[in-house]
């Protein structure tokens, strides 16, 4: 293929990565343009080195160019330096295969995986020369689709995209594109194209759903404007992980990138019901892959890429039945070729730390547990399982094992929250100091001491969770509470062992209003891209008060979306869509955690949840009902 660079050599060298920008890295696909039928620009609206490290893409990557007549082709957002320089030299954003410009491609689809990247997805439109609002493009631009978890409430960005694909990416997408190039074929216009869409099922039009308020700003109704489309739209879900697509010559970059190795996904979905995880109320039910088949996708993927390390990838590990044995598997063949194993998501157990001793170095890397709360009342109220036992046995398992760093995650803002569950963190943190002092003799501590790293994130309610209707804390209280957590860690006996890191409460505020709003934050965010605001999810780089100024400027109030309390029969921005979970279950689900009740997890027995009714994976295995 004739590759031309869209950046000549003295741009390129004028950029602090100019890696990020000139593609054609290792297992990147070419093809003819000519000689196909649709051009697909598949996007992650952050910079390189985030998007090349997101597995959908690369899942979806692979599938869509397996097929004969489509060519994905991938674009991120161009780094600070690189967009100054676009703006100036009025260069239109290109995608990397080719290095042509995004407008001429038919599809643009953008994986949206956090809120803060919102103004990012306008600044990829706008350096495409993109009409900003789908309401002004025409065919001479591509269609916008959006997927990914954000899109589970695509109100505050419904103005900007002409589709949102609702769920797993393998199932639809080989209907949609044979209906683009039906209705490009028939010469139909725009809109009827995007109506025929409306009617596939999980693909969300929002031009064409009317949406009614009431008088306090809440949503009266929300309704299609056509009889021929649904009136719910239900996510679309792959019902056998082990008979779907899954690359194994990901795209192998010239830089360092956040996750720099072969990434295995094991199964989708989780049983554990943690009452504050979208990601386990959105994925449900959970589905493994077979063991077999993850064998050969392991050995297939390190020969393809030559990587060092692969990771296995899942919203809790250790709930794959099978995983002793692809383990076991790991082990042999990773250690003759030098490979690492990565173990993200296990819970620190007997088996997990034998494991970790098994596949990690002499240098031990340090031990994670999420406990979420500090008393174990708040962990009931929030359906985390996991005891202070849990984590002070964990720990002296691992300090016999050698660890002498732990890293322990929590929340603050959690509904119901006291003071003494504030307080309770620093106390955890100081129990498994002197769970340390009293396992390893200080003779054996070979001049080490204990290493405790307690990290606080501020709670955002999130839609489709039991924790939907619960109100978000403001700023001033988030800051409070970090302070008093702050006073607990430094009362402790053992607190020069213990560090405390907390999150900005400026961006949780925002990612908080921007998680739960509705349409009209669509006029918010454009007003906030206009006057400057990019990457958002990027600490130096977000602009607060820019933000407040947008709201006021726009009359919107942002507070209306999180501080304020919600009654149980609100309808909510995301009821237009069905995640397969049922709001009867969530309202359950948050009734039981205002009494401090905890449910049983999926493989114990079953919640009654809706899930069940696409009748696969941890729904079918047998159980006990509750």
């Amino acid at each position: 293929m004739n590759y031309n660079l869209a950046l000549s050599d003295e741009i390129l060298l004028d950029l602090e990565k100019p890696e990020r920008y000139i593609g054609n890295e290792v297992n990147s696909v070419t093809k003819d343009k000519n000689a196909v039928d649709i051009r697909f620009a598949m996007c992650f609206p952050d910079v390189y080195e985030i998007g090349m490290s997101h597995l959908g893409i690369q899942i979806l990557y692979g599938m869509f160019n397996s097929y004969d007549d489509v060519w994905c082709e991938r674009v991120y957002s161009p780094w600070v330096d690189a967009d100054k320089t676009f703006r100036e030299k009025d260069i239109p954003l290109f995608a990397l295969e080719s290095q042509d410009p995004i407008k001429g491609f038919d599809f643009l689809g953008f994986t949206i995986q956090y809120e803060m990247c919102y103004t990012n997805i306008l600044q990829i439109l706008d350096l495409s020369k993109i009409p900003l609002l789908s309401k002004d493009r025409t065919w001479d631009d591509p269609i916008v689709i959006g997927g990914g978890p954000c899109t589970y409430n695509a109100e505050p960005i419904a103005d900007f995209f002409d589709i949102f694909y609702i769920g797993e990416g393998e199932t639809k997408y080989r209907e949609l594109f044979d209906l683009y190039k039906k209705c490009k074929k028939e010469n139909m216009s725009r809109i009827d194209f995007l109506h025929e869409c409306a009617k596939l099922s999980g693909i969300y039009v929002p031009a064409f759903y009317d949406v009614q308020y009431k008088e306090d700003g809440t949503i009266a109704s929300m309704k299609p404007i056509y009889d021929d489309i649904p009136s719910v739209i239900k996510k679309e879900m792959c019902l056998d992980l082990s008979e779907t697509f899954y690359p194994t010559k990901p795209v192998v970059p010239y830089i360092k990138i956040t996750q720099d190795r072969v990434v295995l996904e094991i199964m989708r979905g989780c049983i554990r019901g943690c009452r504050f995880c979208q990601a386990g109320q959105l994925y449900k039910p959970l589905r493994e892959k077979d063991v077999e088949h993850l064998k050969e996708l392991a050995l297939e993927a390190l020969k393809n890429t030559g990587y060092e390390e692969i990771s296995l990838s899942s919203l809790s590990s250790s709930d794959y039945s099978k995983l002793p044995e692809l383990i076991d598997f790991l082990i042999k063949n990773c250690s003759e070729k030098k490979v690492n194993i990565s173990l993200p998501s296990l819970r620190i157990d007997a088996f997990s730390l034998d494991v970790m001793s098994k596949v990690q170095d002499v240098k031990k890397s340090s031990l994670t547990f999420a406990p979420e709360a500090g008393t174990q009342r708040m962990r009931n109220v929030i359906n985390k399982g996991l005891t202070e036992e849990d984590i002070l046995r964990g720990s002296h398992e691992a300090f016999l094992g050698g660890w002498n760093k732990v890293k322990l995650y929590f929340m603050l803002g959690l509904p119901t929250e006291t003071d003494e569950d504030i307080y309770g963190i620093g106390d955890i943190a100081n129990k498994v100091a002197v769970e340390y002092f009293e396992t390893v003799p200080k003779e054996k501590r070979n001049g080490r001491t204990i290493d405790i790293v307690a990290s606080t994130s501020f709670f955002v309610p999130k839609p489709f969770t039991p924790f939907q209707w619960a109100r978000m804390n403001t700023k001033e209280e988030f800051l409070d509470k970090a302070n008093k957590t702050r006073k607990g860690i430094m009362s402790q006996l053992n607190q020069k062992h213990i560090k405390y890191n907390w999150h900005e409460a400026d961006a949780s505020m925002m990612e908080g209003v921007l998680a739960r709003g509705d349409r009209k934050l669509c006029k918010v965010i454009l007003k906030a891209y206009e006057k400057g605001c990019i990457f958002d999810a990027w600490g130096e780089y977000f602009k607060f008060d820019t933000w407040m100024e947008a709201f006021e400027e726009c009359g919107v109030d942002p507070f209306f979306y999180t501080t304020r309390e919600r009654k149980d029969d609100e309808i909510f921005p995301w009821d237009i869509l069905n995640c397969g979970v049922t709001k009867e279950f969530l309202l359950r689900e948050w009734k039981n955690a205002l009494a401090g009740n905890k449910s049983f997890n999926c493989r114990q027995s079953c919640l009654g949840c809706g899930a069940a009714s696409y009748g696969v994976g941890v729904c079918k295995e047998g159980r006990t009902n509750a």
